[in-house]
């Protein structure tokens, strides 16, 4: 994934970058679900691919009205932050099951979060970066979602 550079962008770069990466992203889920075997994993990553094209059409409908649709963050959810990187490259192998398959949904989600954040953080101080910081947040949700789920399914105590 490109880095941010480290100036700010106009509203309507700042749109493109963001359709740019979460269109990586949702190519990334076509082709895991053009290549997984497993129904649990093509329901996970089918899901999760749908997010993205919601989060992508949001995207690019603020493109065209010039504007972000709430543009005021209720603030980031906590997340976990865990550390289950299925695959190098994004590339998940076709005998993927569902837990390989959420695996590589949180690890896609935390890209675009860094990405975002990143974003942000390059925008500080210019009306842009509450944009990323907004849009970060959004990915917050998405992320504990993942992460929940997970949790529920893969993870013991004790």
């Amino acid at each position: 994934m490109n880095e941010p550079e480290s100036v700010c962008l106009t509203f309507e770069a700042a749109c493109m970058a963001a359709i740019e990466m979460e269109n990586r992203i949702f190519q990334n889920y076509v082709h895991a679900l053009r290549v997984v075997k497993d129904q649990a994993a093509s329901e996970i990553l089918l899901e999760a691919a749908l997010a993205k094209l919601a989060h992508k059409y949001k995207l690019e409908m603020a493109a065209l009205e010039g504007k972000l649709d709430e543009p005021i963050s209720s603030g980031p959810v906590s997340i976990m932050n865990l550390s289950v990187r299925c695959c190098n490259q994004h590339q998940i192998d076709g005998n993927a099951d569902n837990r390989k398959a959420l695996a590589y949904a949180i690890q896609m989600a935390q890209d675009a979060l860094k990405f975002y954040r990143n974003m942000a953080k390059c925008c500080a101080g210019a009306p842009m970066a509450q944009i990323f910081t907004v849009l970060g947040d959004e990915q917050t949700r998405l992320l504990q979602k993942l992460e929940d789920t997970f949790e529920e399914h893969f993870l013991t105590e004790g």
